[in-house]
């Protein structure tokens, strides 16, 4: 059953309407609904919208760029009627790029800040959107806390957000010094000065193999564990430099590279929160709903491609078996079992699209 965004907002907070509303919670589940809602004027086009200013300045300082657009809309199928998840919100790009098709879209996000702009810029898709702040591993959760049983459609873009790496407070890139911070979510305690100082060598040796796929990864934990001995290791070029004197420069890239992208990792429970998110999936996508994976290296992408894999093969065999058997697994249909990549005009306008995968799976 479809049921409008409007009536979800008035549900999860038990009121007749939230027009005017700022800062507005939802109790229960952890859920908590956008703040800096304000009144949004009334068009007179369905769920109110119109089209944002290309100019508009706030849009432009956090501008989301969606990648492989037409890939997802022909994956996605946005339509008047159909309530899709996206969580991964970042810029709002992707979110924008399905309501303009009439969907609906329930924008999840960890950062406050994103779920802020992101709020601002699809204002005027009224009652069509619904921001929420979350992780998406627990997805199950934030529409229980809606009423919602099941989606059309769930999104995720796991690239990491430009404005996120371009802050240097927020400690994700060692471009620019800033506290070695590197969560997602502020409102979780564990950052990456925590890791560094705190973990043991066996520890970060493992994390830099599996998650950073770092050859060197025992030099590294070891320049590491011998440093912090003198001085706590709290800033992003503190590490950078750090790193830089074990590992050889053999690229254009900078050392650090892998070893800044493993920590992230393992800080915000990338992995993790993707293998939940994806298993959660079958029971939260109505019959013909698409699952739309956006993958940006090899480790999210392997995950990816044998969950869908996995569940998509409805029967299966062994070599000690008679003949194959029903796989209890079973729940998607495979549109194709090879990745989509970007074209060659896409990779020139925006050389953050290079590395992008997209797997797509329909749910039986």
């Amino acid at each position: 059953m479809i049921i409008p965004i409007k009536p979800w907002l008035d549900l999860a907070n038990g009121k007749a309407g939230l027009a005017g509303y700022r800062g507005a919670f939802a109790a229960g589940d952890g859920l908590i609904l956008s703040a800096d809602w304000g009144r949004v004027a009334d068009t007179g086009s369905p769920a109110g919208r119109i089209q944002l200013p290309v100019g508009n300045i706030e849009r432009m300082d956090f501008y989301h760029e969606p990648i492989l657009a037409e890939e997802i809309l022909e994956a996605m199928r946005p339509v008047e009627g159909k309530q899709i998840f996206d969580g991964t919100l970042g810029g709002g790009g992707h979110s924008e790029l399905l309501l303009r098709h009439s969907a609906h879209v329930i924008g999840c996000d960890q950062d406050q800040e994103a779920i802020d702009h992101a709020t601002r810029r699809l204002a005027a898709f009224g009652d069509a959107f619904l921001p929420v702040r979350g992780n998406f591993r627990d997805i199950d959760q934030l529409l229980a806390g809606l009423g919602i049983a099941q989606v059309d459609g769930i999104l995720l873009d796991l690239g990491v957000s430009s404005r996120q790496l371009d802050d240097p407070t927020r400690g994700f890139s060692f471009r620019e010094d800033g506290p070695l911070d590197m969560r997602m979510d502020v409102r979780t305690s564990f950052s990456a000065r925590d890791l560094v100082n705190t973990w043991g060598e066996e520890e970060m040796i493992r994390i830099f193999r599996e998650y950073g796929e770092e050859r060197h990864a025992a030099r590294v934990a070891r320049e590491i564990m011998k440093a912090r001995t003198v001085k706590e290791i709290s800033t992003t070029l503190g590490l950078a430099e750090l790193v830089a004197r074990v590992i050889p420069k053999t690229s254009g890239k900078h050392p650090a590279t892998r070893v800044f992208q493993a920590i992230r990792i393992a800080v915000n429970g990338e992995l993790e929160a993707l293998e939940t998110a994806l298993e959660k999936s079958v029971d939260l996508l109505a019959p013909g709903g698409v699952l739309a994976i956006l993958t940006f290296h090899s480790l999210e992408d392997r995950i990816v491609k044998r969950f869908m894999h996995r569940r998509s093969s409805p029967y299966i065999d062994r070599p000690e078996w008679s003949e194959p058997r029903r796989n209890p697994d079973f729940a998607f249909h495979l549109p194709t079992r090879k990745a989509i990549g970007p074209d060659e005009a896409e990779t020139k306008r925006n050389s953050r699209s290079l590395s992008a995968k997209l797997r797509v799976a329909v749910r039986a």
